[in-house]
């Protein structure tokens, strides 16, 4: 941050960082760092904090082919924004996946949601990828968006229908999780 404020630079005529002492002096720095990272949250464009909210659902990280379907099926910009949390240090792009630089930053943009509609996206991003799994027959993405829909609980189920859905994507993620003979999973799918 101070960095990007200039107050802090490296300076290739003296070979060395100089500082604004003064200026950063009169700076309020909270004493905790996760206030602090989520003030600097608040300075980055409207688009960028929703996609890191969204990705902050999945963890740490998250495939960039896995938000490119969840960008395609909520018709919600994902990917141009997730590349913007990178060249501003929120995230980090390697091998195939984002990542939060750091486990504070994914917990700051997972509190950007309020408590009683977390539940409601994991719902949404779940069936989302559960229709994805369910017409290419993609099991890694059902076992993913099963976790979702768990992880959104009973309580963001809105009607009988939408509670057959989930409950066929538990059934198939189960039979697929016994099938690889992890019947633990199998278990909490059932």
């Amino acid at each position: 941050e101070l960095y990007k404020q200039r107050l802090l630079y490296p300076s290739l005529s003296c070979r060395r960082w100089v500082w604004e002492a003064d200026k950063i002096l009169e700076m309020k720095i909270p004493e905790n760092v996760a206030t602090f990272i989520i003030n600097s949250f608040d300075r980055l464009p409207f688009e960028v904090l929703s996609a890191l909210v969204v990705m902050s659902c999945f963890g740490a990280s998250a495939d960039i082919s896995l938000m490119e379907v969840l960008e395609r099926e909520i018709e919600q910009p994902i990917i141009a924004p997730l590349d913007e949390a990178v060249a501003h240090s929120v995230l980090g792009k390697r091998n195939g996946e984002f990542y939060f630089m750091h486990d504070k930053l994914q917990e700051a943009a997972y509190s950007k949601m309020k408590p009683e509609e977390r539940c409601l996206h994991h719902n949404r991003y779940g069936l989302a990828l559960g229709f994805v799994a369910a017409r290419e027959r993609d099991d890694r993405l059902l076992l993913t968006a099963v976790s979702q829909i768990n992880h959104g609980g009973p309580q963001a189920v809105i009607d009988e229908e939408q509670a057959v859905v989930v409950a066929n994507l538990n059934l198939g993620a189960g039979k697929k999780a016994m099938n690889m003979s992890d019947f633990y999973s199998a278990h909490s799918l059932f």
